[in-house]
């Protein structure tokens, strides 16, 4: 996903420190208000401690930590300044803590730290003190050991014993001692020249007590003080390495009596010699005399010192002796000098510390900040292989420790301004996204835009309202005054400027490139609004910027006072100004933030009482999409600081949405008939509080899906690359959520399934088998898959061929294509086969593939068995329904099945994806199929063989089942097995299906059975009566209100219908039980039809208004169709249901979201636009620009689904069936023969017979004007009277009233007569 490749923490000036840990060493150097820590290997950010984590009041002070010291062994870092003293310690969890703080009087500013052991030296202006660390009330706090009155310290650092501490001042040359426990002043050590550096040194080979002094004055001279014999506390000088006593005479003589400057060092003792004995120890052969060096400076126990030459080479000096007494057999001598220029500059720090290898060791230069691996036998042999460099960082720069203040990119960003306090710079992005180079700096102005990928800034200044390119030659135009700029991309050579004005006027500003770069005048023109917009804003150009398309873009987003989002594209060449692309309305008010991508999605932020509203929204708004795609509400203790757009190779949008300290990345997701999901998701989150506690000033995305960060004045940029096994690429991530679906897809099969793709979706599970095949033989291969030509879509008659395998990847042998040998089970689509594959898979699930969608998969599969074992008998409805009733059942019974499964082997979880009934959808098609009978013993056999009512209303079969016989029938069937299912065989559980079907006296004589039950004797004393009599009717209604406060809602409804009252039964099963299935059900059995006024209040009162209210159109079309308003059945499924509810007698309170996400509202709209009469009428009510609206609509659900070549197969096949009038043709066609006719009807769509039409409503009939039988010398061409678009509905109304009367007309048909027809 998105890593952290790179960060810009600022050079250091002074002195590194270090803090040596058992896997790493790390490097700390004060930076403005910060202490930057860096892995010393590697230079990689590890932390940014800030100064105002403790001492908040100095956030906004512009002052900079003045001193830093290191506590290696509590793992403690003290920083300072001014007056404050704060302190980090590292925790077990490598977590940085706040540990303690100080602050000393006023006016005494700390110049000098050092701590070690839990002691702490201060050096301030008015001395030094000692502090020693206690623990108080269980807080760790300094406490003040002693203090003197000594001249200011520069340096101070404790001795290695903790006996003395050495200081050094600007006052003068003199190195004091002085004494840990009482702060007196043990000896003054004077140097001819200022002390720069000092530092002790400790071994283990001398005594305890006889630490030894290192100094390093200004002119890079060390010398060496060590403990007088007689008086070990006192320190004398026993030897001093300058440049000239170090170098052989040759180098002396090249680098003349005037060198450049050069830097010694120290290498410690105890990290080269076990750097060293590790590279011993692993070598193969030690014959060489660079193993000898190393043995010898192993065995002698030498003290090395690097230095640094100004011509860039490396001289290293040995000290031998140290440790001996007498000290005066110390003896200096060259060990080696490696070759020029192997340093690029002479730095002014130079540090050896370990590394992670322990044959290496790790050399860090500064500045700049610069880290070499370091091989100890070619180092010490003057070899300049010996330095490996491993990174570098940036030269240091005015005023780069000044704040950030935000971020300003170029359209396509490969540039980016970053605009700092006092100042800033541009930054070119390298590399493919992971890194960033520095490039021009400017030092005041208001507004800045960055061009050309950083090579071209422009800023402008409020004070004198001149823009000013910064080219060669400078460039300035004079412009009104400006509130904000942006670039924007153009068509020529350079990309343009806009401007914005108080007034919101905008004013276009181009560069000319002949002579010179020009800054040129466009026009100032206000954009065409009946008021001035709220905000005007930049189109995100990150997509179409790479694209050399000469495609227009839109280039402002403007958003008015209520809301109204207009998109502008400026009209290059005119004078006229900006020309308006789309609106949407999203009725959003007081938006604190807004954000538009290159695909026009929109992005607004509302503040609310409760928090703060996001929501996103399509530009592409109709009658079919409001265009919000996303809500979400945030806490107010999640404030929104900033959005920002960028787009995939493909065109697809990631929202960074910022906030304080983390920034959270959301994309599209696809939309899934599996899953609720929202449309718009997280999908990664950059958190930075892992780097530094600074809130985040701004964010913003780069080219190539590079991410770059302002906190502080640090820069922190991420990037696509996976730095991990498990992760992957961001985009790549985008694309495989969000982007076209592979053919063995779980969603792609379903929609194939569902659009009649039965015989495609075979041969992709023919291939799917082959490929998983050869993963599972060879569990090293990885899977493999050969997507399939988009043109296999596209086939209306599918048929299993050779080359469809071809296209697939999978070979065969000539063979095999030319007798076709389908015996074969891997080529054949068999149960053999099926079972092999859902095998393999559950052993081994595919890559990418979620449980759930696994788990469909499987589901699917077996489905397609299924329906290809019974296809032949079940019409195309028929089918849908099997396909989605077999999924439901198969993976509900895997969701409950037990996860332990030898089969699965705990690869795929179960739990996942139940579900109580099939959707509306699904119950539809069994509705309109003309197989209901066979649907019906389908579904009985998938309950195996006993439904209760529970599998029933999850089957919707009496929504569906239109036979009243069969309604019955099923009926007494469900009733029958409701007694049978108990072991006690309980009446009252099929009492309400019995009361319903009228057979009280079978009810009676099941409860003579239930000798068990406490109630028996009483229930069959009181249906032993008559309740045709009103007298044991009204009883039987007292009962049921009885066992209505008895809260037996079920048995109340069944007494309800033996006192002969259906609706008061209905009315407990919507009102207590929740079910109007079950009502819907009673009614439909008890009344003996779908026209009962019952059934009808249920569907006008309660169906419909829970239609509109959840956006189901599916429950609406089937409550329309029911009531026989089959106008509004079709109409409900493409016109919006506010204006299907203004048309309607019947009360709509609330109406959802209007959900035409569902791409079978479109399969089933075109089976019943025409299929009676009234859906015709229907029909006539849709325009063609609303058909063809709604056909787009379900293209892009297509799309959104990651069906793309089924949106394509949709959009190529539609038929926009317009009203069309049959009219006798002018002439006569010349005679035709019976051959020809025939091949005519059988090519020739004209002349094909229309389907036939159902006459559902009345017609006036004219006279009958056809002839008794047709003459095939008459027949005619009919001409079809195309529509225009203009006034669409008026015409479709017209061409109505021709069909009806043309339907009336063919319902009178003539005598059957053989002479009619001609054979041959």
């Amino acid at each position: 996903m998105l890593d952290l490749l790179k960060t810009f923490t600022g050079c250091p000036v002074g002195a590194l420190h270090q803090l040596v840990l058992p896997h790493v060493t790390l490097i700390l150097y004060p930076s403005a208000d910060s202490v930057v820590i860096l892995d010393a290997s590697t230079l990689d950010l590890v932390r940014v401690l800030i100064f105002g984590e403790i001492y908040p009041g100095t956030q906004h002070l512009n002052q900079t930590i003045s001193c830093v010291a290191v506590d290696s062994a509590m793992k403690v870092i003290v920083a300072s300044m001014d007056t404050h003293i704060a302190a980090w310690s590292l925790s077990g969890n490598n977590t940085w803590r706040i540990h303690s703080s100080i602050s000393l009087q006023d006016g005494d500013s700390v110049t000098a730290l050092d701590c070690r052991s839990g002691l702490l030296s201060v050096g301030s202006q008015n001395g030094l003190s000692v502090y020693t660390l206690i623990l108080e009330n269980d807080l760790l706090t300094w406490s003040k050991k002693w203090e003197a009155r000594v001249a200011t310290p520069s340096l101070a650092k404790f001795a290695p014993t903790l006996a003395f501490i050495a200081t050094t001042s600007h006052h003068d040359d003199l190195v004091r001692l002085y004494s840990t426990t009482s702060g007196r002043l043990v000896q003054g050590i004077p140097h001819p020249r200022p002390v720069t550096d000092l530092m002790w040194r400790f071994s283990q080979a001398s005594r305890s007590d006889d630490p030894a002094l290192y100094t390093i004055t200004s002119d890079s001279t060390l010398r060496i003080f060590l403990p007088v014999i007689d008086a070990p506390h006192r320190l004398q000088l026993h030897a001093s390495l300058d440049l000239f006593s170090s170098l052989p005479f040759l180098v002396a003589a090249r680098l003349g009596s005037h060198p450049r400057k050069s830097t010694v060092v120290w290498l410690d003792k105890e990290v080269v010699r076990r750097t060293i004995k590790a590279v011993l120890a692993s070598a193969t052969e030690d014959a060489s005399p660079q193993f000898k060096r190393l043995r010898e400076i192993d065995e002698e126990g030498w003290d090395l010192f690097v230095r640094a030459l100004g011509d860039g080479s490396m001289l290293v000096s040995a000290v031998a002796n140290i440790d001996r007494r007498p000290p005066t057999l110390i003896r200096q001598f060259a060990l080696s000098h490696t070759s020029l220029n192997v340093l690029s500059q002479v730095p002014s720090h130079l540090y050896l510390f370990p590394h992670p290898d322990v044959t290496s060791l790790t050399m860090v230069t500064s500045t700049p900040l610069t880290t070499f691996e370091v091989s100890p036998l070619a180092f010490f042999d003057g070899q300049s292989a010996g330095l490996h460099l491993h990174a570098k960082g940036l030269d240091r720069l005015p005023h780069e420790e000044s704040k950030i203040r935000r971020l300003v990119r170029t359209p396509a960003g490969r540039g980016v301004a970053v605009v700092r306090a006092d100042g800033g710079e541009v930054w070119q992005v390298i590399e493919g996204g992971s890194q960033l180079a520095r490039g021009r700096r400017w030092s005041n102005a208001d507004h800045v835009v960055v061009l050309d990928g950083g090579k071209l800034l422009a800023t402008y200044s409020s004070e004198t309202s001149v823009l000013t390119l910064h080219s060669e030659p400078i460039s300035t135009l004079t412009v009104p005054s400006i509130t904000d700029l942006f670039s924007a991309p153009s068509k020529t050579a350079h990309e343009c400027i806009v401007g914005l004005t108080s007034d919101s006027s905008i004013v276009y500003i181009y560069i000319d490139s002949k002579p010179n770069l020009t800054l040129c005048l466009h026009s100032q023109n206000n954009l065409s609004l009946a008021q001035p917009p709220k905000l005007i804003i930049p189109v995100d150009p990150m997509s179409w910027s790479r694209d050399s398309s000469l495609e227009e873009h839109d280039t402002l987003l403007s958003i008015s006072d209520d809301g109204e989002l207009s998109f502008w594209i400026a009209e290059e060449g005119t004078s006229a100004g900006w020309r308006c692309t789309g609106k949407v309305k999203t009725g959003r008010k007081n938006f604190s933030l807004a954000s538009c991508s290159s695909a026009k999605k929109s992005v607004l932020v509302v503040r609310l009482p409760d928090g703060e509203e996001l929501t996103i929204w399509d530009s592409k708004e109709s009658e079919f999409a409001s265009g919000l795609e996303h809500r979400r509400i945030f806490s107010t203790s999640e404030h929104i600081n900033d959005l920002d757009w960028t787009s995939t190779p493909d065109n697809q949008s990631i929202l960074a949405v910022g906030f304080t300290h983390h920034v959270e990345l959301l994309c599209q997701q696809r939309k899934t008939y599996f899953n609720d999901d929202p449309a718009w998701a997280i999908c990664w989150k950059v958190d930075i509080r892992n780097y530094i506690s600074c809130p985040i000033r701004d964010s913003i995305w780069l080219a190539n899906g590079s991410f770059l960060i302002a906190a502080g004045h640090q820069l922190f940029l991420f990037g696509q690359t996976a730095l991990q096994k498990d992760q992957e690429p961001l985009f790549q991530h985008i694309a495989r959520h969000n982007g076209p679906l592979e053919d063995y897809h779980p969603q792609m099969l379903l929609q194939c399934l569902l659009w009649g793709k039965v015989e495609l979706v075979k041969q992709i599970i023919i291939a799917l088998s082959l490929a998983v095949k050869a993963i599972y033989e060879d569990p090293t291969q990885d899977f493999h898959w050969n997507a399939f030509p988009v043109e296999q879509y596209l086939r209306s008659q599918y048929t299993i061929s050779a080359s469809c395998f071809k296209d697939s990847g999978i070979i065969f042998s000539e063979n095999i294509y030319r007798t076709s040998n389908l015996q074969n089970d891997e080529t054949v689509f068999s149960r053999h086969m099926v079972e092999t594959l859902i095998e393999q898979l559950e052993t081994r699930p595919l890559p990418h593939l979620t449980p759930n969608e696994h788990a469909h998969l499987l589901v699917l599969i077996q489905t397609t068995l299924e329906i290809e074992e019974q296809s032949r008998a079940l019409d195309a409805n028929g089918l849908r329904y099997v396909i989605s009733m077999r999924s439901f059942y198969i993976l509900n019974r895997r969701v409950t099945s037990d996860p332990s499964s030898p089969r699965s082997n705990g690869a795929i979880p179960r739990s996942t994806g139940w579900r109580e009934r099939l959707r509306y959808r699904d119950m539809i098609w069994a509705f309109h199929s003309e197989s209901q009978e066979l649907l019906l013993s389908t579904s009985t056999a998938a309950c195996n063989g006993r439904m209760l009512w529970s599998d029933a209303r999850a089957l919707g079969v009496f929504i569906w089942l239109s036979s009243a016989e069969s309604l019955r029938a099923h009926m007494e069937v469900i009733a029958r097995n409701e007694y049978m299912a108990g072991d006690n065989r309980d009446p009252t559980a099929c009492s309400l299906f019995y009361f319903a079907l009228g057979k009280v006296k079978l009810v009676h004589g099941l409860w003579k059975q239930a000798a068990w039950h406490r109630e028996q004797a009483i229930t069959l004393n009181f249906l032993a009566n008559d309740f045709t009599q009103p007298k044991w009717k009204t009883a039987a209604l007292k009962n049921a209100y009885a066992l209505l406060g008895k809260q037996r809602f079920e048995y109340a409804a069944a007494f309800f219908l033996l006192g002969g009252s259906l609706k008061d039964a209905v009315h407990v099963c919507l009102r207590h039980l929740s079910d109007f299935q079950l009502a819907i059900a009673l009614a439909r059995v008890v009344e003996g039809g779908s026209d009962g006024p019952v059934l009808r209040d249920v569907l006008q009162n309660t169906v419909i208004p829970t239609a509109f209210r959840e956006g189901n159109r599916w429950l609406g079309s089937w409550a329309f169709w029911t009531l026989n308003r089959r106008d509004f059945a079709v109409r409900i499924l493409v016109t919006p249901l506010r204006d299907i509810a203004d048309a309607l007698d019947i009360q709509v309170a609330e109406i959802g979201e209007p959900h035409y996400d569902d791409p079978s509202l479109a399969l089933l709209f075109s089976q019943l636009r025409s299929k009676t009469l009234q859906t015709a009428k229907g029909t006539s009510e849709i325009s063609g620009r609303s058909e063809f609206n709604f056909v787009l609509q379900i293209a892009r659900v297509f799309c959104r689904m990651g069906c793309h070549a089924l949106a394509l197969d949709l959009a190529r096949s539609w038929s926009f069936e317009r009203p069309s009038i049959s009219v006798p043709a002018p002439t006569e066609p010349p005679p035709t023969s019976s051959a020809t006719l025939r091949r005519s009807f059988a090519l020739d769509p004209k002349l094909r017979r229309r389907p036939s039409i159902m006459i559902d409503m009345d017609v006036a009939s004219p006279a009958s004007t056809r002839s008794v039988s047709p003459n095939r010398s008459l027949i005619k061409v009919p001409i079809q009277e195309t529509i225009k678009e203009e006034s669409d509905l008026i015409a479709r109304k017209a061409g109505l009233g021709s069909l009806l009367k043309s339907a009336k007309q063919d319902v009178q048909v003539p005598e059957f007569s053989m002479d009619s027809f001609s054979f041959v």
